[in-house]
């Protein structure tokens, strides 16, 4: 489905652009746009895809802070959702920073194959205002990976400004040039010509994903659930939205769910419903009764038998 606030052209070239294009709000993320990222994404999944901007004053300033909680909660799981594509599919993805890039904004980023950056390109992983209870983790997953744990520690903890040149000495952007949109669409148009549908660079994808990158996305995904738990006491539901897949749900399974807000692990069957053929634990032993009472077994419990003893010898 089309969506007003992303702009998606399919190129001559054999790629695709996608173009972030909400300028009154310095294209804060929604949850319906950043559905609409995500579905574009999968829509042609081994067609290159080259993620930008229509205002090259900003890529995305993270999401956004005049919709409620539930709202944000919902935009925060979806990031790790349009991640997860842009690390799983087939084609690869560019992103084309032209300046600010924030918060979710940062990760959608980080998280392409390669990264164009223009001289006006800063970055931030930090998360929105904090209310009580809230303390996300933003970057933490995929950062290490491109700068290194000491610089990606710095980043996370700090959530300090990024500028172009330090983020290209750090390995945060693949190259700076004063037309990261030209640079960007010849890449994109090279790759096309490369491979029918991207499968050649769908190996390529395949083994940079290995070793723990999708796991460690999984990991900050259910960290910030969680934080998001404690400050919505009822989860976070949107009328006509699908929130985002099940965690752990290979791309492309058509396995959706919604956002749950609550703290109760997804399969805990929760006291007295059976599992595995035996009722699930409510903290009493035998036919209700505690571990240490002596009716159980038809013994004392050791601490019952201690405090026998201590009353004969008183004796």
């Amino acid at each position: 489905m089309e969506h007003p606030q992303l702009l998606v052209e399919d190129h001559p070239a054999g790629y695709r652009w996608l173009r972030l294009a909400r300028p009154e709000r310095r294209n804060a993320l929604d949850p319906r746009l950043l559905a609409a990222i995500r579905d574009a994404l999968e829509a042609e999944p081994g067609t290159p895809a080259v993620l930008g901007s229509a205002d090259p004053q900003v890529f995305c300033a993270g999401a956004d802070l005049t919709i409620s909680d539930a709202e944000r909660a919902v935009v925060s799981d979806l990031v790790y959702d349009a991640c997860e594509t842009i690390v799983t599919r087939p084609g690869p993805v560019i992103a084309v920073i032209t300046g600010a890039a924030v918060g979710g904004g940062a990760q959608l980023a980080a998280a392409a194959d390669l990264r164009i950056a223009g001289p006006g390109a800063r970055l931030r992983w930090v998360g929105p205002p904090k209310p009580a209870g809230l303390d996300l983790a933003v970057g933490a997953w995929l950062l290490p990976d491109l700068a290194g744990r000491g610089a990606a520690l710095d980043l996370v903890l700090t959530g300090r400004w990024v500028e172009a040149a330090e983020a290209l000495a750090l390995g945060l952007v693949n190259r700076i040039t004063d037309d990261p949109e030209q640079a960007a669409g010849q890449i994109a148009a090279d790759l096309a010509a490369r491979g029918a549908k991207g499968e050649a660079a769908g190996g390529v994808k395949a083994v940079m994903a290995a070793g723990g990158l999708l796991d460690r996305l999984r990991a900050e995904r259910e960290v910030n659930r969680a934080a998001w738990a404690r400050v919505n006491s009822v989860g976070p539901r949107l009328p006509g939205l699908e929130p985002g897949r099940l965690a752990g749900a290979p791309a492309g399974s058509g396995r959706r769910g919604t956002v749950r807000g609550g703290t109760r692990r997804r399969h805990d069957p929760g006291p007295g419903r059976r599992v595995g053929g035996r009722r699930a634990g409510t903290g009493r032993g035998h036919r209700g009764r505690g571990a240490d009472d002596p009716r159980r077994s038809g013994r004392r419990s050791l601490a019952g038998r201690r405090l026998a003893d201590a009353a004969g010898a008183a004796r």
